[in-house]
């Protein structure tokens, strides 16, 4: 899959190949939604507003950092938010509960780091609606669903749709998969509640619909723990003068490349596949040096790292005004 997002985000000879697929696709994608619109296909009300977070690209935009910030809110404002998801890079497919020492092998990196963030219940679940009604049924003082990375899943009705845009990649050549990374065309933002551009400043503003509302996301986080004492904390600092390897299994690696080498941080490079299952053999290479890694890349070196291993928890910022638009639409 990777070979192929490569071509997403350049000029490439294979979008030609690939585009009869891409028209084929984007009519499946117009059909499903007309079903819903008719009611042909019923969507699931549930009795607590759902909110759903996602995006219409392939790959990661920083959706999960903001389901956290998003759950951070929820509580300081007196609810008690649950989500629900699907259990990515995971081997689970029943409906479940996520407990925060769960195993990412089988309840997926993404699930597993919510687990222990949130403060809330996460389950995960092939369908958004059954998985919503088992959470509801398992916590009654549950008052608010978080649907993450559930914007295509019409069958569950939402209150209040936020759509993440990567700000660097933007939408790649503009193409429905499989000659693009789009799962729906751009004109499916202009139904959204609240757009959040990670990166907005290399974001042309052109390509935003005009009647959303558009909020820059940015992320915050100097201090790394380490892996397999998180009480020993240690800052940018700490890795000068070090051999350092920086690894990332997330949709966007540079994204975090880029956000050490902000920090000062010396290092080299080790990129991998969205939801990569790590083993001891892929960090062979890396003898004793210190490797960097994000928390979700982390839950899932647990079990064989050595005290070498550091991860930098990253935290969002974001205008004031998405949480008061949020906090509206909730009624409060």
């Amino acid at each position: 899959m990777r070979w192929l997002e490569r071509h997403w985000y350049r000029i490439s000879p294979l979008h030609l190949l690939l585009w009869p697929l891409s028209v084929l696709f984007a009519a499946l994608v117009a059909l499903r939604q007309l079903l819903y619109r008719l009611n042909l296909l019923r969507a699931t009300r549930l009795p607590v507003p759902v909110i759903v977070v996602g995006n219409i690209n392939v790959g990661g935009t920083g959706k999960t950092p903001l389901v956290i910030w998003l759950a951070e809110l929820l509580h300081a404002h007196g609810f008690k938010p649950g989500i629900v998801r699907r259990a990515y890079g995971g081997s689970a497919r029943l409906t479940r509960s996520v407990a925060a020492d769960a195993d990412p092998r089988v309840v997926g990196d993404e699930a597993v780091l919510l687990a222990r963030r949130c403060g809330c219940p996460v389950w995960i679940g092939v369908q958004r609606a059954a998985t919503a009604r088992a959470l509801l049924a398992a916590q009654s003082d549950c008052n608010v669903i978080i649907s993450d990375d559930g914007l295509q899943h019409y069958a569950l009705e939402r209150d209040l749709e936020i759509a993440v845009v990567d700000g660097a990649r933007g939408f790649g050549n503009g193409m429905l998969l499989p000659a693009g990374p789009l799962r729906e065309p751009p004109s499916r933002l202009n139904r959204v509640d609240a757009l959040v551009i990670n990166g907005a400043a290399l974001f042309p503003r052109e390509l935003l619909p005009p009647t959303v509302p558009a909020f820059e996301m940015t992320f915050g986080g100097r201090i790394f723990y380490d892996v397999l004492n998180p009480h020993q904390q240690a800052g940018p600092g700490h890795f000068a003068g070090q051999r350092v390897h920086a690894v990332a299994a997330i949709g966007n690696p540079q994204r975090f490349f880029n956000h050490l080498r902000e920090l000062g941080i010396s290092f080299v490079a080790h990129p991998f596949p969205d939801h990569h299952a790590f083993t001891a053999a892929d960090f062979a290479s890396c003898g004793n040096d210190s490797v960097l890694m994000t928390e979700k890349d982390a839950v899932k070196c647990e079990r064989f790292c050595n005290e070498n291993f550091w991860a930098l928890p990253v935290d969002v910022e974001t205008d004031p005004a998405l949480g008061e638009l949020i906090l509206r639409k909730l009624g409060k």
